[in-house]
């Protein structure tokens, strides 16, 4: 579920809406997305570390039925990406599901999800879209 803010709180986090980021533990280097505030090894010496912007699909599936707020974008390509061995699910666009398979190389973009209108704050979120839009080899 997606939480409204205010304008305020908003702009003070408007880096964490902008970039894909992960926590690495300071102890044995394991990478944790989404952010984790405690190491699978038990530390919780942990820094943030941006994730690469360009990755790798590994799978996907392609989403026919969706609820009507999403009617405009169907199908649906839900992918799972490795960034340099971290794997983030995201959707996948700008891309035919057909010329889609695993190891086409993607890219991190940030698209538009809604507009609050009280506010006037536009909500983006990460997605990821083919490097080479025309053959995705």
């Amino acid at each position: 579920m997606i939480r409204r803010e205010s304008v305020p709180i908003f702009w003070r986090n408007i880096q964490q809406y902008y970039r894909l980021s992960a926590s690495r533990c300071r102890q044995c280097g394991a990478v944790h997305f989404p952010q984790k505030m405690r190491c699978t090894c038990g530390s919780s010496d942990m820094e943030l570390v941006e994730l690469p912007r360009k990755g790798t699909l590994v799978e996907y599936t392609v989403v026919h039925q969706t609820s009507p707020q999403y009617e405009k974008q169907r199908p649906l390509i839900i992918g799972v990406v490795d960034l340099s061995g971290v794997r983030v699910v995201g959707q996948v666009v700008d891309a035919d599901a057909q010329k889609l398979k695993p190891g086409t190389e993607v890219e991190l973009v940030y698209r538009r999800y809604f507009a609050d209108g009280k506010h006037g704050v536009i909500y983006y979120g990460y997605k990821f879209r083919p490097v080479n839009v025309g053959g995705y080899e």
